[in-house]
């Protein structure tokens, strides 16, 4: 099969295509017909990406760990979905990925596809809805009525924070560009910052959850936003050895969770959550849509790079 796997020469493009032998499904395990891929730029960069999970490097990783496709084949004792079936879902981060004809998967990381979707559309959803899903609800705790600080609004996950907050009937607080405050409002954010133009924290007085996305000085001074009890959660991974344990105990990683993307489904086929799709990228250029060069349709959403022959 076709894939694409990372340049470890440190030269030339950052993914380069090979031919791999297409893998066989082990027990309980399915294999996907993959039609589209999600781009996560920084996935590169990630220890995962480089190691395995017992420490081992790992050379010559296939990228793209959220997808959409069909099921090819089950394995043995490999039950609750069938052969020719529509899924979406996300993989493990320490496996290899989607950015191939066809990855292996196991049926608590997918779910149907939201019929409503097309393939492209369906590859944006798993990692931004279950980051926010779970940073939202599972980490902060968010209650209805509770006002949420979302930073990067117009975000890969920002975008899905945004309107699962506001769906829990939370008042919702957003930052964005300039250029994305409308859409940002448009999603449900109750008051919409332009992060260039104020301190948001001049602007939004306290809040009882912060999602952070940015990292860096906007997390720094996203906790004195914090009322009494407030919680803060954030996505952004990299934090230096002597980051304070409050900000290492905010961080966390999005996991699979068939549940959760069986609710996300529901919710896209409804209308109520919407995503985007910022540029459709043929296999072929899958090493510039990784490294930045491919040009934004949107300027939201997520990148997509379809996968050929399927």
């Amino acid at each position: 099969m076709r894939a694409m796997q990372v340049n470890n020469s440190g030269q030339g493009p950052a993914l380069i295509e090979i031919d791999l032998p297409q893998p066989a499904p082990g027990e309980g395990e399915l294999l996907i017909s993959v039609r589209a891929v999600g781009v996560t730029h920084t996935e590169l960069n990630w220890y995962p990406t480089t190691y395995a999970k017992d420490g081992t490097p790992r050379k010559s990783a296939v990228p793209g760990h959220e997808f959409s496709g069909v099921v090819a084949a089950l394995g043995k004792n490999t039950k609750g979905f069938e052969v020719g079936q529509e899924i979406y879902g996300m993989s493990d981060w320490f496996v290899d990925g989607a950015t191939a004809e066809f990855c292996l998967t196991q049926p608590q990381s997918i779910a149907p596809k939201p019929v409503t979707l097309t393939h492209e559309a369906a590859a944006t959803v798993p990692i931004g809805a279950l980051t926010a899903w779970q940073g939202l609800f599972e980490h902060a705790k968010l209650q209805p009525g509770e006002r949420v600080l979302v930073q990067g609004g117009a975000g890969a996950v920002g975008l899905f924070a945004v309107q699962l907050a506001h769906l829990h009937g939370a008042h919702v607080i957003a930052t964005a560009s300039q250029k994305n405050l409308r859409l940002v409002a448009e999603l449900g954010a109750d008051e919409v910052i332009d992060y260039k133009a104020s301190r948001f924290e001049d602007r939004i007085g306290k809040v009882d959850v912060v999602f952070d996305t940015a990292g860096g000085d906007t997390l720094d001074r996203s906790w004195s936003t914090l009322n009494a009890g407030g919680r803060l959660v954030t996505i952004v991974s990299g934090l230096p050895d002597n980051a304070e344990q409050r900000v290492k105990d905010a961080f966390f990683i999005v996991e699979p969770s068939q549940k959760q993307l069986l609710e996300v489904a529901s919710l896209l086929d409804s209308g109520a959550l919407k995503t985007y799709v910022n540029a459709v990228v043929p296999f072929e250029e899958a090493s510039d849509a990784y490294s930045g060069a491919v040009r934004a349709k949107l300027g939201y959403g997520k990148v997509v790079i379809v996968i050929p022959g399927n």
